[in-house]
């Protein structure tokens, strides 16, 4: 009875430590938009890696590799941050393509292992624009701070994401 009792124990204090070391969970998040323009010019607002002139925060983009797998980039943000990514995927003829966050300080945004891809459909003069993205919270150990956790992650992508969005719906929309 008494190694029973001991066995219960010490699987409770098993299945207790795991819950509590937990850490963080993938967060996924997806902005469209419809734009009132053909695909091809939408296309040629978003579509080269090695310019991010298209996303309101960036001041500057640097980058090498062109539109090739493995091109890198460096966006210096207004207020001097920057952010290093990566292109994983490109398919000029489908308009879409998918980059990573190598670095980034989690004050500018609060993720981690960041991945998204961008995607351009359309049918005539109308267009529908997608920005999806995955990460962890900027904290990736349990009990985040506020400013690091979940809802805070979510929050500033969806920001980032509804900004770039509305700006290439403005510029693609402008003369057409």
């Amino acid at each position: 009875m008494k190694f029973r009792t001991l066995a219960a124990v010490a699987a409770l204090a098993t299945v207790t430590f795991a819950a509590q070391a937990h850490g963080p969970t993938r967060q996924k998040v997806s902005e469209s938009i419809e734009i009132n323009a053909p695909a091809d010019k939408v296309w040629a607002i978003v579509g080269n890696f090695q310019d991010g002139s298209w996303i309101p925060v960036v001041e500057k983009t640097e980058g090498k590799g062109g539109n090739e797998v493995k091109a890198t980039r460096t966006l210096t943000l207004k207020g001097g941050a920057t952010v290093e990514e990566e292109l994983a995927k490109y398919d000029a003829e489908k308009k879409t393509l998918m980059y990573r966050i190598n670095k980034v300080d989690v004050k500018t945004l609060p993720v981690n292992d960041y991945s998204s891809t961008i995607e351009v459909e359309g049918e005539g003069d109308k267009t529908k624009m997608t920005w999806r993205g995955a990460f962890y919270r900027g904290y990736m150990n349990n009990d985040p701070p506020p400013e690091l956790n979940d809802e805070a992650a979510k929050k500033a992508v969806l920001g980032l994401y509804k900004a770039g969005l509305e700006n290439v719906k403005a510029k693609a929309e402008k003369g057409s």
